[in-house]
């Protein structure tokens, strides 16, 4: 395994078992399947995320333990429209399929790329992520912190005993997805969270993927019946254009109306620290963007109490507040079975 040189690597070498997203080639090679980048991997090397590898033409992958286990309200994976008010507990592994310069989670996400990001693995099992779910009190178990795609093996198995639990299982995603891996999970996950971060395919690039395998992603998930909600996080300079935000929001619009759509404000952190932090002008006029361009659910994000009722949900028929919120928590709810108490409007989401 010579890509595989750090003590990080070696620990996370032994926690893994053979893969099911992979394709067996000649001359012992393999074609992971997992992410759009559908690395071609000879024996001895890894993927672009680091922690699928080839063992002598076998294609291991992540397993048995967790990076970060966190019990957190929902709104904050963001989902805005499934169980609003419950607890999701969430749990990440190591590595990403990306190398955005401004990632909030990069301890997790960038280890074995960035010798800064170290964070030791903690075995665990399946049924012990459920089981403290449970405890917990949480409805929800969620794959965040690193990217879940690379990992969904693992996540399967984690929601496999989750489902059995009676819980709701969701992804926290930047949406690289392929057929088969989308095909893989849809047993199993019911809420998927996007981050569509650009509208142009040379700043995709520059993160390490491609804009129109997230396009793709997003409206296979939601043709497939995922729940689906969309986050781009506004940033200064790089996103934040009129023009750009429209068609990020005319795009979800084609595929659904009915997408909840965040727009969250950046602040510097990892290797972005030039930019400034995204004023509440700008959240708000990407918010009115996103209305104008006929999205019924756009919410704005990471500056809360200040963005007036863009934190509300609101029924599209006769604008009755359904849903009032502050930051992450909710402070009233009114819906009536998913729908508007007022008008009878049924409101799309995972209510129940």
């Amino acid at each position: 395994m010579n890509d595989r040189v750090s003590p990080l690597a070696d620990a996370l070498g032994r926690l893994t078992r053979p893969g099911s997203l992979c394709e067996s080639l000649p001359e012992g090679r393999v074609r992971c399947v997992a992410c759009g980048h559908r690395c071609l991997i000879p024996p001895g090397r890894d993927g672009v995320c680091r922690v699928r590898f080839n063992d002598a033409g076998v294609l291991r992958v992540p397993w048995g333990y967790a990076a970060g286990l966190q019990l957190d309200p929902v709104e904050k994976k963001p989902f805005f429209h499934a169980l609003p008010g419950a607890m999701a507990l969430s749990f990440g592994m190591l590595g990403c399929d990306y190398h955005c310069g401004y990632c909030q989670n990069w301890i997790t996400s960038q280890a074995l790329r960035d010798p800064a990001a170290v964070v030791p693995p903690r075995e665990v099992t399946p049924g012990e992520i459920a089981d403290a779910a449970v405890r917990a009190g949480a409805r929800i178990v969620t794959s965040t912190y690193n990217e879940p795609l690379i990992t969904s093996e693992w996540a399967v198995a984690v929601f496999r005993e989750a489902s059995a639990r009676g819980l709701v299982c969701s992804y926290v995603s930047n949406g690289n997805g392929t057929e088969e891996v989308l095909e893989y999970i849809r047993p199993w996950v019911r809420l998927y969270k996007v981050d569509l971060k650009s509208f142009q395919d040379r700043r995709y690039r520059e993160l390490g993927g491609t804009l129109e395998r997230v396009l793709w992603t997003i409206g296979a998930l939601h043709a497939r019946g995922f729940w689906v909600e969309v986050v781009t996080l506004v940033v200064p300079g790089f996103n934040d254009s009129d023009a750009e935000l429209r068609e990020i929001a005319r795009f979800l619009a084609s595929v659904s109306a009915d997408i909840p759509w965040h727009v969250t404000a950046f602040h510097p952190d990892y290797k972005m620290t030039g930019p400034d932090r995204t004023t509440v002008s700008t959240l708000l006029r990407a918010a009115g963007i996103g209305r104008e361009a006929g999205l019924r659910f756009v919410y704005a994000g990471n500056l809360p109490g200040h963005v007036g009722s863009w934190e509300n949900t609101e029924c599209p028929a006769c604008h009755a507040v359904l849903i009032e919120r502050v930051g992450f928590r909710v402070t009233k709810n009114r819906l009536d079975g998913g729908s508007c108490p007022d008008c009878g409007r049924r409101i799309p989401g995972v209510w129940s």
